[in-house]
């Protein structure tokens, strides 16, 4: 039995799709029936995916902190199929190799480019995704946000401010549109390894930090967060199955941001 196309007839642009998360949910997406458009400044990496995957998925150039770059994006996506249905707003960076960049180390050129990336970006195509959507009357933005909008001290300062503003851009945006049939959502993940927010890993390191986030950092024992599960969790907001969901902050962390251990900890050391 084929399976059903939770996209079919939809146009959808990535940002951030040449790579990660963004990869992921293209295939994702293509795979549902929708028209894809990916969004990227790896042009290498964009162009294979689309020609790899066919013509209903193009690749366009756009650096996501450049204004121009996001209206021709836009308007080029319109042109040629006539309308735009879906904008996932998840090209991100993160600041600083550590996993937590303290604030005496942090320089101000780090936190300017960690906000025009990740949320000045994410603004910009939102704004022009409003545009062309509002006189549709229908559409669905999406956010990339982060498991550090829930939770403290699991990411630098800069990257969480960013992400933290992802989260009230997209609910403030959730209040306006709604008027116009628009939805907007945010997906926000704990750590997922193999993205290009992660620095590169030989086989054998990748599978310890398998291990380490599945048995000691992370609270759903047993399985580990791939990018994946996070284009699945983009998927079901994109799609029509989420027709009365907007302002939606949907945590994809296993529970993480929920649990403090502390006491757990603290009786398990006292009874062993």
């Amino acid at each position: 039995m084929a399976m059903a196309k939770r996209l079919d007839g939809k146009v959808a642009i990535i940002t951030g799709g040449a790579s990660g998360i963004g990869a992921s949910t293209v295939h994702l997406f293509h795979e549902h029936g929708a028209k894809v458009v990916i969004a990227d400044v790896q042009d290498n990496l964009g162009q294979a995916i689309a020609d790899k995957l066919g013509k209903n998925v193009s690749y366009i150039h756009c650096d996501v902190t450049n204004e121009d770059d996001i209206c021709n994006l836009i308007d080029t996506t319109v042109a040629k199929h006539g309308q735009l249905d879906i904008m996932y707003n998840n090209a991100g960076i993160v600041d600083n190799p550590s996993p937590v960049g303290r604030i005496l180390d942090t320089k101000k050129s780090d936190l300017e480019r960690t906000i025009s990336v990740n949320l000045v970006g994410s603004f910009l195509g939102a704004k022009h995704a409003a545009r062309v959507m509002i006189p549709q009357r229908k559409g669905c933005i999406l956010f990339t946000s982060s498991a550090a909008s829930a939770i403290a001290g699991i990411s630098s300062h800069a990257y969480a401010a960013s992400k933290w503003a992802i989260v009230g851009v997209a609910k403030g945006l959730a209040a306006e549109l709604g008027q116009y049939g628009i939805r907007v959502n945010c997906v926000s993940p704990f750590g997922v390894l193999g993205t290009g927010m992660t620095l590169p890993m030989s086989e054998e390191d990748m599978y310890k930090a398998e291990f380490a986030l599945s048995n000691l950092v992370g609270n759903l024992k047993g399985q580990v967060l791939k990018a994946e599960d996070v284009a699945r969790a983009a998927l079901y907001l994109a799609s029509d199955e989420a027709n009365y969901i907007s302002g939606l902050n949907l945590l994809v962390d296993g529970g993480y941001s929920v649990v403090n251990p502390n006491m757990e900890n603290i009786l398990s050391a006292s009874m062993g």
